[in-house]
């Protein structure tokens, strides 16, 4: 009896041992989602910037309007008979 007893004992601890040490313990998955999510919230600012590019080429192929705004804001064009004026604050 006390040969059962003492193999019980042996797997319990061995069970424990990989419960809290060993591979998969709880602070490596503790670990692990940590990472996963840091991974997660990159990858939803990624998405949303991802979202943002596509309707601006979906502008840019439907109308001249997003493509004249874009040269007025980036190159300073101006249209024939327009006035350009600079206010420096």
């Amino acid at each position: 009896m006390k040969i059962i007893v003492i193999i019980i004992l042996v797997l319990i601890g061995q069970l424990q041992y990989r419960l809290w040490f060993g591979d998969g313990s709880i602070s490596q998955i503790e670990t692990y989602q940590t990472h996963l999510n840091e991974l997660k919230i990159q990858v939803d600012e990624k998405k949303h910037r991802n979202d943002r590019l596509y309707a601006e080429v979906l502008d840019l192929r439907k109308g001249q309007e997003a493509i004249e705004e874009r040269a007025r804001d980036e190159l300073g064009m101006i249209k024939n008979g327009e006035t350009f004026i600079q206010v420096i604050e």
